[in-house]
């Protein structure tokens, strides 16, 4: 077997995910989820830990409503009970400007998280475009 294939298999039991492309050349792991799904990014992580592999930065793209208050941006995600705090993306500061003015939006963020050493530990989602 190859290690290739365990993460594929070991994804791909995640409730939620409806298909999966892993290239270990790459160091990439391709997930697309179900609509309506519960699953976390740090979920995926701590998985990818258990077979013995340090996850990386993360791209996402996720739908929600963005809200704010007390100089915080957050994200509430459709269909679930999570809330992702927002941070700007050092690459490209404006999508977080951006976002901030639509508060109280449904929105689409596309941007990436990056693993702490715990990997359960809360995450923000970079911004880098908003739609």
């Amino acid at each position: 077997m190859t290690c290739a294939h365990i993460v594929d298999v070991a994804l791909k039991k995640v409730p939620g995910v409806e298909a999966v492309d892993v290239s270990l050349n790459k160091g990439v792991a391709k997930i697309k989820l179900k609509p309506g799904n519960a699953v976390s990014v740090p979920q995926f992580w701590q998985l990818l830990h258990e077979k013995g592999y340090t996850p990386k930065v993360t791209a996402v793209s996720v739908r929600g409503e963005l809200a704010g208050g007390a100089g915080r941006l957050q994200l509430k995600v459709s269909g679930t009970k999570d809330v992702l705090d927002l941070a700007p993306d050092p690459k490209n500061a404006a999508a977080y400007n951006d976002a901030a003015k639509k508060i109280g939006q449904s929105v689409v963020i596309q941007g990436v998280m990056l693993p702490g050493k715990d990997l359960k530990a809360v995450v923000p989602l970079q911004v880098g475009q908003v739609q």
